[in-house]
Formats: C-alpha cells, structure tokens, sequence
C-alpha cells in the first residue's frame, strides 16, 4: 500500500512540475484541421453462409455489379437481367464501409484503414471486400475519393456483424485541409479549455511574443507584431477561437509562424472546474479546486453537517476550513466518506443530488 501511495504521488508530482510546460499546441488546434469522412456501398464475398441470402437489395445489386463488370446474365423476355439466378446467395454480403482521413489529411496513394459494417448479413468472419469506390460525405458528389477492399478482420467475436480492414483503404484523389485564409489562421480552444478567460490568455501570449533578435530588424522588447501595422497579431473572438494575422515576414513561410505560435508556452491557463463519473465503472475523478456550498448530508445511520453541535462527536473528520467555510472542498468530502466506507454507487448519489440542489461550483459530467 505504500509502494501504492509512492507512485501516486509522484504521478501528482509529475504532473505539476508539467504545468509549467503546458504550449499553446497543448489546449489549441489549428481550424481545418479535422477528420474527414469517406463512405460507401460495397459486398463482401467469401463468407461461410452467413450472407445475405435473399435479401432482395443484395440480389439487386449483385446482377448489376456482374453485368457492369462484364458478366453475362441471362435476361427475360422484357430485356431484364434475371435476379432468381442470385437468389439465395448465402457468401455474399452487402456492407457499409466507412474511412476516416485524418485531420491531417492525404494524398493520392496514401493508405488509410476502413471498417466494414453488415446491412443485413449475420457475420463477416472470414469475408473479404470487393473494390469498393469510396465517395464523401455529401451525397450531391459522386466524386471517388478512394478504393477499399481486402480481407477483414473482426476486433471483437462478440460482434461478428463488423469488421475493420488495416490499411485497406487506397487514396485516389488528395484530401487537403487548408488552415491559412487571408494570411489568417484560426486556433480553436480544446472543449475541456474553453472559456473567454482562456481564449485571453493566449491571445495575450501570442501578442506578448518576443523572438530572439526582433522580428523583420525590430528589437527583441517590441511585442511580436506585424511590420505594416502596430495592431495586434491576435485578437479572441469569443470563447472558442483566437484569430492570428500572419506577419508578412512569414507570409512564404506560413509553417514556421504557426510552429513557433504553437510552442509558445503557457503557465496560467487553468482548468474547468469539473467533476467526471464514469458511473457504469464507479469512476470518480474531482478537481482539486471544485468547491461545494455548506450543506448537510445525512445517508444512513451517517450524518455530516458544517455545523457541529454543543458535544463534540467521538469520531470526526474535518470537511471544511475553519477559515472559510463557504469555500469547502468536494474532495475533503468524498474522503470522509471513504473513510467512513461508504460504497462508490452511493458517494456518486450524493455529488449528483448536491449538483441538482445547486450547491456544487463546478461543471459536472457523467458517462
């Protein structure tokens, strides 16, 4: 238990001595930087029996796919293709399959993994994907982006219905994602660090820049601004974004501005006052500066009150300061109810009841 206690404080000790080190990369991220979708209709063969079978749709598409493939189905009298002759294929599966680029996008001949997703079939066990044309997310462009196929491989055998190919997923046109406009980029603030008071902050810092012998002749104590103009590199637009003028030293040169931007570090940004329950797992995790008003808890044969009557108790345990007692910590509570062995499930009741009561400072976000 030691040995426990050992490691947890130097984990704690660590990630103070890393508060210092916090960068604007840390909490930031550049806009049109993100993920992008890919998706599309495809079948996969080779299964054993645990197909689609009749599932008309599938027959459907399956004569089509042969006749566009050169094939040579029969037809009947109207000139149709004659889809009883793909009944009852038990091997064959139509699928959906689905590819994220990432948020650094792709070029044409990179590879990118996919996944695979039964429409109808009851297992891809031991299935392999046909080409598969691969178009965006809107449906107004039929554009190819990329072409997946390859045998699939199941992540979990309790859901035999997807499948995930690992660089299955071949790029046939480059997906790029810009994130200089106007010789401006945008930085967006991490949900977890979103606030105005953050969003200040680093566009203070960035404004407040010095880079070593000036920028473009200046000094290196004027602020690091543009040449053309004594405004501000960076102005927060609201709680989210901070807009950053590109000086025009670095207007060839766009990546070496944003690289030192994002390095620049960060020391006063604070976090959210938050507490996070996993509560399927009874997982609780509080900020150390997450306060409660003073409140009475009674649970059980247990009662906690900010008020102590005229015998002091033989058992007690201090909750609050004596200095300020409207500043009393959440975690010195759920402390003293670990102490005094109150289960998990229960410790999570009561921090939802005193956040539905009102008396909880802080945001509270349960899974």
């Amino acid at each position: 238990m030691k040995q426990l206690y050992f490691i947890i404080a130097c984990v704690l000790g660590l990630a103070n001595s890393l508060q210092a080190e916090l960068r604007v990369q840390d909490i930031c991220r550049l806009q049109g930087q993100e993920e992008n979708t890919l998706q599309g209709i495809g079948w996969v063969v080779g299964l054993k029996g645990t197909g689609d079978g009749d599932f008309k749709p599938t027959v459907r598409s399956l004569a089509q796919a042969l006749k566009g493939l050169g094939g040579n189905p029969s037809m009947d009298v109207q000139g149709r293709i004659n889809e009883k002759e793909f009944a009852n294929t038990k091997n064959v599966a139509m699928v959906w399959v689905v590819a994220k680029i990432p948020a650094s996008g792709a070029i044409q001949g990179d590879r990118i993994s996919c996944t695979v997703s039964a429409v109808h079939a009851k297992s891809l066990e031991g299935g392999n994907l046909m080409l598969t044309h691969m178009l965006g997310p809107r449906a107004d462009q039929s554009m190819t982006y990329a072409l997946a196929s390859g045998p699939i491989t199941l992540d979990d055998p309790k859901i035999p219905t997807t499948g995930r190919i690992a660089s299955g997923c071949k790029m046939e046109q480059s997906v790029l994602n810009p994130f200089v406009k106007d010789n401006k980029i945008t930085l967006v603030l991490d949900p977890t660090h979103s606030s105005f008071s953050s969003s200040q902050l680093v566009a203070e810092k960035i404004n407040s820049f010095k880079k070593d012998g000036g920028l473009g002749g200046q000094s290196n104590t004027t602020p690091f601004r543009s040449n053309e103009s004594s405004a501000k590199l960076a102005s927060a637009i609201d709680q989210n974004h901070i807009v950053v003028q590109i000086p025009e030293i670095y207007r060839s040169e766009p990546v070496e501005f944003i690289s030192e931007i994002l390095d620049l570090p960060l020391i006063n940004i604070a976090n959210k006052k938050r507490v996070y329950i996993l509560e399927r797992d009874e997982v609780v995790i509080i900020g150390e500066d997450v306060t409660i008003a003073p409140v009475a808890v009674s649970f059980g044969n247990i009662s906690i009150s900010p008020r102590a009557g005229n015998e002091p108790p033989k058992r007690f345990l201090e909750v609050q300061p004596k200095t300020d007692p409207a500043q009393t910590k959440l975690k010195n509570l759920v402390d003293g109810l670990n102490v005094l062995n109150v289960p998990t499930r229960d410790v999570i009741s009561i921090i939802k009841a005193i956040y539905k009561q009102g008396n909880l400072y802080g945001e509270l976000v349960i899974e």
